[in-house]
């Protein structure tokens, strides 16, 4: 499969592309689709209840071989206990290749039937580039506003990307 480069490019393919390769057929694209899904879930670690993340290196490190090769959005709120531990992983959105729609309901319903005390916001920049655009600033400071009133807490948004990452606490925007 030289014609794709790397495995990472490999990985990105959809099925129609990769039938293109002489000799590759449906069912053997499914297998090697199949077969990267598997390694890439191998590269990270399932969240288990009670499991804390103490820094946005951390946050990045469990998500980044799940989300930085997507091609679409995926918006995830995290939700804490009072001890910062994660209750559990809620998947808020799948957008398009630049935008993922995000209302403050959809976020805060979850939190409030789990008693969730924070949250951190997570999603992916197809593009590779972590940098927040205007959307991603605006929406994280309504989230913000709207977990201050509800008692729910924004500890940070992290946004991945190629290889990189930007954490909102980090960079003083939260």
């Amino acid at each position: 499969m030289l014609e794709f480069g790397d495995l990472r490019t490999l990985a990105a393919a959809g099925v129609a592309e990769i039938c293109r390769v002489k000799g590759a057929g449906t069912a053997k694209a499914a297998s090697i689709i199949a077969a990267l899904e598997l390694a890439n879930r191998c590269q990270g670690r399932r969240l288990a209840n009670g499991d804390r993340f103490t820094s946005p290196e951390q946050v990045y490190e469990h998500y980044n071989f799940t989300y930085r090769d997507r091609r679409k959005e995926y918006f995830l709120a995290l939700l804490l206990d009072g001890k910062n531990r994660v209750i559990r992983e809620v998947r808020i959105s799948e957008g398009s290749l630049n935008q993922s729609i995000v209302h403050p309901r959809e976020v805060f319903n979850p939190a409030v039937r789990e008693s969730a005390a924070a949250i951190i916001l997570v999603h992916n920049h197809p593009t590779g580039d972590p940098a927040p655009s205007r959307e991603d600033r605006e929406i994280t400071r309504r989230l913000k506003e709207a977990g201050d009133l509800m008692g729910v807490k924004v500890l940070d948004h992290i946004i991945i990307g190629d290889g990189a990452f930007v954490s909102f606490t980090s960079e003083g925007m939260l």
